[in-house]
């Protein structure tokens, strides 16, 4: 699945350079990003920060939420102090648009992340015009010296990164490129398994001495959850499908912290 979803994103992004030009994209790019911002919202003293998802679908499950008011569903998770909001905006296979940073940004205070599949630096100044202040970067789908460009670019545009790694050698591609924020994600790329021993297996790999802020991506659901990985030194989590499959987020993230959320 990976692969198919790969290639309809170069084909997507070399139709959409035809229809805007870099140069025109570049000129779009009017407000700063806020990577400061967003970097300072995932480091918290007591509790861990939690990055909150809107996604409608995904290849393995379909739709995760048939009322998808990605309004609604933002304020929510505003009102209930989360720290930052991730938006999936790949088109195909997980239903989502790129409008959605844009609106986003005009509507909430929290700082957004852009969850998509970056291949293309294009995408990077894309991001920066639409309103993103941080980009997910998937290691396992570039090469080092991709990774590199992305990120030297990407910090050109004062865009946060979140390299996302799957396994050991994703980790030490990213590591090799000093990256701010790693997030580990819990789901097998190719068989889609989600565990949260991913995160417990490649935590400690992260040297001691770098100054990283640690995510912990899929699979999380419970208050037991958020304590095991706040124990073993992580910073923030990055909850979707929990919050998407979930009749009241508010009471769901109610769960995760272990205590009440107030309206």
């Amino acid at each position: 699945m990976i692969d198919k979803i790969i290639k309809n994103k170069y084909s997507e992004v070399e139709e959409q350079k035809k229809i805007k030009p870099l140069e025109v994209v570049k000129k779009e790019i009017k407000g700063a990003s806020r990577g400061d911002i967003f970097k300072k919202a995932l480091v918290k003293s007591n509790e861990l920060a939690i990055i909150a998802e809107l996604k409608k679908a995904s290849p393995s499950k379909g739709i995760l939420r048939e009322e998808f008011n990605i309004k609604e569903i933002a304020k929510t998770y505003e009102t209930c102090g989360v720290s930052a909001l991730s938006v999936l905006t790949e088109k195909k296979y997980f239903l989502g648009d790129k409008k959605n940073i844009t609106e986003l940004r005009q509507l909430v205070n929290l700082p957004l992340l852009q969850k998509d599949f970056f291949i293309d630096d294009y995408q990077i100044y894309e991001a920066a015009a639409i309103g993103a202040d941080c980009i997910l970067l998937i290691a396992a789908i570039l090469k080092q010296n991709e990774l590199e460009k992305f990120l030297k670019v990407s910090q050109e545009l004062n865009l946060s990164v979140l390299v996302e790694v799957h396994n050991e050698e994703d980790l030490e591609k990213a590591l090799r490129c000093n990256p701010e924020i790693i997030g580990i994600n819990n789901r097998d790329l190719k068989t889609f398994r989600v565990s949260l021993e991913t995160t417990m297996r490649l935590k400690p790999l992260i040297p001691r001495g770098l100054d990283i802020i640690k995510v912990s991506e899929s699979g999380i659901s419970t208050f037991k959850d958020m304590t095991k990985l706040k124990d073993a030194g992580i910073n923030a989590v990055l909850v979707g499908e929990s919050f998407m499959a979930s009749e009241n987020i508010k009471e769901k993230i109610d769960e995760l912290r272990g205590k009440v959320c107030d309206d």
